[in-house]
């Protein structure tokens, strides 16, 4: 991470990197960023943007896990689903793609 810069400052970084599709290093300093605070709720949005650059940067299991975390956080989270299906599907594990798919769909994912 950046050493100068606040949490604020670090996901404004780090959302900044998304947007220019470098999704390695969003996910590098969001992952620290998620690290160091673990129980702040409102890093919420941290915590999708980390499994959205996972997603892009092809770093499948990594974004598995973290969109399982923002479910258990969230069960009613639409885009975690739905981060969670994709990542599995691409991961070819369609049987546990299928049941995400599914809980995403209930939960009015838009694909």
């Amino acid at each position: 991470m950046l050493p100068s810069l606040d949490a604020y400052d670090a996901y404004r970084w780090a959302q900044d990197r998304f947007d220019h599709r470098d999704y390695y290093a969003a996910a590098k300093v969001l992952r620290r960023l998620v690290d160091e605070h673990p129980h702040e709720h409102e890093l919420g949005d941290a915590r999708e943007l980390l499994a959205r650059a996972y997603y892009h940067s092809a770093q499948l299991e990594p974004a598995v896990t973290t969109a399982r975390e923002l479910l258990a956080a969230r069960p009613d989270h639409a885009y975690a689903a739905l981060l969670l299906a994709r990542s599995l599907e691409r991961l070819s594990r369609h049987e546990e793609a299928a049941s995400a798919r599914r809980l995403a769909d209930a939960l009015g994912a838009v694909a």
